[in-house]
């Protein structure tokens, strides 16, 4: 079974998720003397059976059943280190990737598909963790970055559309490896800091072919993880590259990899231009569509994401800036802010979560984390 949160003699303790998978794992739950577990069905194995656990009939152990505020930033500072973790092993495996590219070796999907079933499992448990560690960048690791970020947010995306498990795997391990043809561009069409020229913009469509000549290496790449890495550049109006390919040859991962490859390059800082904010970035999808971008889908990704996604950087109306921390799905306008700066007076102030559900003040603007006066950077720790 897949627990959530479990219960000792003292406490509901949220900083657990994970699988319990056999008789010994269970065994060492009950010699810490843990009560209860929560689990959550659709994240466990098939033919579990589940028990629901007797109404606490005391007001001690009612106290105990109930989670407090405390615990929930305890599980989140899980969360959010088992995130940082895979999001490490995740540009340790794409370098990996690149290395065995340059070799000539063959890759094996196997070696992939552990890591994707990491981020699925992390997706499904807190997908804010994730989103919030993965917003952090450097754009002297763009190309690394880039694919971790496409991969995870593929898997945040087909979550949101409540696309299978299964799909969600091949989705991901595409997305880590759809940039791998930019290796054989030439650097200094790759780093150019200006606008490229016709011929320098045909040569990085290349990248597209070498792509395509590159997994062929990689053995048992299915053709959903195929098709997400070779179609990221294909637009409906048959325009695109490298295959030139109209709406109706275009299913709908591929169509997905083509707005979320989009949405990551235009908020991540580059060599040649400061990344924009998400309510930017948003404003540019729509433009694309219904010509290269599929519309309904890219309303879909805004809705999945939010406004104000987590990880974005936001002023309130009281001038203090924050990092949006956690998503509000019931109202996306009102999310968790982790306010540490004040506009108004110039100066950082003590870090404060502030709960905009129940809160007067509101979110007055987005701001791209290059326009921020101050780093940010320190504080998406807990």
């Amino acid at each position: 079974m897949f627990v959530t949160a479990i219960e000792d003699s003292k406490r509901v303790n949220l900083a657990n998720a994970g699988r319990v998978s056999n008789e010994k794992a269970i065994a060492q739950l009950k010699k810490s003397g843990i009560k209860f577990a929560w689990v959550d069905q659709g994240l466990s194995a098939k033919g579990c059976v589940f028990t629901p656990a007797p109404s606490p009939q005391t007001k001690e152990s009612d106290e105990a059943s109930q989670p407090s505020a405390k615990p929930k930033k305890v599980s989140r500072f899980a969360h959010q280190k088992r995130a940082s973790k895979i999001i490490r092993e995740a540009k340790g495996l794409a370098q990996k990737l690149i290395n065995h590219t340059f070799e000539g070796k063959v890759i094996q999907v196997d070696e992939i598909e552990e890591w994707a079933d990491d981020v699925i499992e992390s997706v499904l448990v807190d997908s804010d963790a994730l989103q919030c560690v993965s917003a952090l960048r450097n754009k002297d690791k763009y190309l690394l970055e880039h694919s971790v970020n496409v991969a995870c947010l593929l898997v945040t995306f087909g979550k949101h559309l409540k696309l299978p498990r299964d799909m969600l795997k091949q989705m991901a391990i595409g997305g880590i490896i759809h940039d791998v043809g930019k290796i054989k561009v030439d650097d200094k069409v790759l780093h150019k800091p200006a606008r490229l020229t016709a011929e320098e913009f045909e040569h990085m469509k290349l990248h597209q072919v070498y792509a395509a000549q590159i997994i062929t290496n990689v053995n048992g790449l299915s053709d959903v993880s195929r098709d997400v890495c070779l179609m990221h550049h294909e637009k409906l109006d048959g325009s695109g590259y490298p295959a030139g390919l109209t709406a109706e040859q275009i299913p709908m991962h591929g169509r997905m990899s083509s707005i979320v490859d989009i949405y990551d390059a235009l908020t991540a800082d580059r060599c040649y231009k400061k990344g924009m904010s998400s309510a930017e970035a948003f404003k540019v999808l729509l433009s694309l569509t219904p010509t290269h971008l599929d519309r309904e889908l890219v309303y879909k990704f805004i809705n999945c994401i939010g406004v104000y996604p987590v990880g974005s950087i936001v002023e309130l109306s009281d001038g203090r800036v924050g990092i949006v921390w956690t998503a509000n799905h019931d109202d996306p306008l009102k999310p968790e802010v982790k306010c540490f700066y004040s506009r108004k007076y110039k100066r950082y102030v003590e870090v404060a979560y502030v709960d905009l559900k129940h809160n007067p003040v509101k979110i007055d603007k987005a701001i791209a984390p290059h326009n921020l006066e101050v780093d940010a950077q320190p504080f998406f720790d807990l």
